[in-house]
Parts: C-alpha cells; structure tokens; sequence
C-alpha cells in the first residue's frame, strides 16, 4: 500500500511529460549506464526535450485515453522514453548521434498527435519546415486563390461570347453538310 503514492506521482510526472510534448521516442536502453542516459538527458535540455526510463506499466497508465495511446504497442522491454518539444529534426539527431556513439540503444517507435512512427516517418516529420513558415505558406495560397478565381471568372463570359459567336459559322458548316449529303444521295439514285 506504501508504493502506490510513489506511482501515482510517477504517473503524474509521466502525463505532465507527455502534455508538453510533440513528440515522444521509445528506445530499448538494454545495456546503457545510468551516466549514459544523464549524458543525452544533458544533449537533449538545450533543444527541450528530456530522457526518461520508466515502467511499462506506469506509461501505459499515463498514455491511456490520451493521443499517446497508439504507444501502447512499443511498451515492451526495458524502455527509455525522448520527450520532445517543436524541435523534432534536432532531437532525432541528437538520439541518432547518441545511438552511433554508444551502440547499446535500439530506436522501437515513436508517437506524435496519435500517430505510430517508425524512424523515417518521424525524419519525414522533422523535415517539415516550421508551423510558422507552413502558416505563412498556406496564406500565401490563400492569397492568390481569390486573384486565380477572378481571372477564371472573367475568362468565363469571354469564353461563352466566343462559342456563341461560333455557333452561327457552326450551324452553317452542319447545313452544308446535309445539303452536299442530300446530293450525293440523290444522285445516287
């Protein structure tokens, strides 16, 4: 009974962790010392993401019902888990750096707004450029759809006086038509 407030602290911990985060990576830290998880907790601060080995079953509480919960799968083993903020692309190269260096961890998965990544969908995501430049991007759309609009607007009537123009030329071609028709069939008879 005495270890059950100790967990719902590391469960509290474990959601305000999650709550403040983009992103979270679970790695396999089978076979690292407790000075080589404090090492890429201290390459991770700096860009705001942070290191923690939990138990399974404390983050599997933690991820329940939330956006985290696609997780659940990667819980197996002994887990460390990268939370990270905005800056995706500089802490997957510091966990990749880190991986290369030590050559004891093994990336399992991460999980970013309910999705299940594996390592080059996670990069793909990094790559984005800024929510702010995408915002900026998608207004710059915005702005030149209305002026696309207007121009495709005032193609139409040009376009309707084109073809009602060439209706007469037309019907005058089809009557032709049918009359040298007509002669050849009375000809022919």
């Amino acid at each position: 009974m005495g270890k059950r407030p100790e967990k719902e602290i590391v469960v509290a911990d474990l959601k305000q962790l999650l709550e403040r985060s983009a992103v979270v990576m679970v790695v396999d830290y089978r076979g690292l010392s407790v000075a080589e998880i404090t090492g890429l907790r201290r390459k991770l601060r700096p860009e705001g993401g942070t290191a923690v080995v939990a138990k399974n079953t404390l983050m599997g509480v933690a991820v329940r019902d939330t956006k985290w919960e696609a997780m659940e799968p990667l819980l197996k083993g002994p887990s460390a888990f990268v939370f990270g903020g905005e800056k995706i692309k500089e802490l997957v190269k510091i966990y990749e750096d880190f991986a290369k260096e030590t050559k004891k961890t093994e990336f399992r998965g991460a999980c970013a707004e309910g999705l299940l990544l594996d390592m080059p969908q996670l990069k793909a995501i990094a790559d984005l450029p800024p929510k702010e430049v995408l915002i900026g991007q998608f207004a710059g759309a915005l702005k030149v759809l209305p002026t696309k609009l207007a121009v495709g607007i005032n193609q139409v009537p040009t376009k309707v006086a084109v073809g009602i123009n060439e209706i007469p030329a037309s019907l005058a071609r089809v009557l032709e038509a049918l009359r040298k028709q007509k002669e050849e069939a009375g000809q022919a008879a």
